[in-house]
């Protein structure tokens, strides 16, 4: 599959179902509780996309068993929503979620503590939300994929934590993922040069501890090699002469 850059149009199609995730996190995140299961969760944003008249595409595209993925405390990514998996005090949970409307797809992805968090979770999601508004400062006209990697990287790792290297950010359009790949770590002034009407999701993933992982044998969730906590943050971003466009904010 190639580059495919897209038109104001298209840009203005994408902002529309993007926006729709974004208002699906935004509600997703205030049911989360202690007491409430990840299927719960799953349930409700199963409703909200098709009552829109969108497909869900990690279901029914990517074949994942839910809606949305929710990883929680060491999972990473491709947490499996379960009726059995009670979100408890002081947990942490990430929500990915994404649908397809008017043929263009919505990706986007927050992390969120159930009730009364420790302040070194608080931390973690802070560095995390920090990490990716320093890559979408450099999805701007001329720069390269390796500077928005190069800003996540090493504002992480100045803080403690790693960035996980196996599961990175993806081009984006009327299939949720395509070229080209945008990894949350590497050089400055290295890759494919930024246009405008590219189309990214940036999503950092920042472990506690070290950026390993092992992916369980359900073959989805994918877990930090050493037990340590994990966030994850993301947004889909418009490369425009305006400077980046964040499609995925809820307003």
């Amino acid at each position: 599959m190639k580059i495919r850059l897209k038109t104001d149009r298209e840009i203005k199609l994408m902002r529309e179902v993007n926006r729709e995730v974004g208002k699906l996190l935004q509600e997703l995140a205030k049911l989360v509780r202690p007491g409430i299961t990840t299927k719960d969760l799953d349930e409700f944003a199963e409703e909200y996309i098709r009552k829109l008249g969108a497909i869900p595409t990690f279901k029914e595209m990517a074949k994942f068993p839910g809606c949305i993925c929710t990883s929680v405390n060491n999972q990473v990514v491709h947490g499996i929503p379960s009726p059995t998996q009670v979100l408890k005090e002081g947990d942490i949970v990430s929500i990915d979620a994404g649908m397809q409307l008017n043929g263009y797809c919505g990706d986007s992805t927050i992390t969120v503590g159930v009730g009364e968090i420790s302040e070194e979770k608080k931390r973690l999601l802070e560095v995390t939300k920090q990490a990716l508004a320093l890559g979408i400062e450099q999805c701007v006209v001329g720069n390269r994929i390796g500077d928005i990697g190069y800003a996540m990287q090493t504002y992480v790792e100045s803080q403690g934590y790693s960035i996980v290297r196996e599961f990175i950010g993806h081009g984006i359009g009327k299939f949720m993922h395509e070229p080209p790949e945008v990894p949350s770590f590497g050089k400055k002034g290295t890759g494919l040069e930024l246009k405008r009407g590219l189309v990214i999701a940036v999503e950092p993933i920042v472990n506690m501890g070290d950026y390993k992982v092992n992916i369980l044998r359900d073959g989805w969730t994918v877990v930090t090699a050493d037990g340590s906590l994990s966030a994850q943050f993301e947004h889909t971003v418009a490369i425009t002469n305006e400077g980046p466009q964040i499609l995925s904010l809820p307003d």
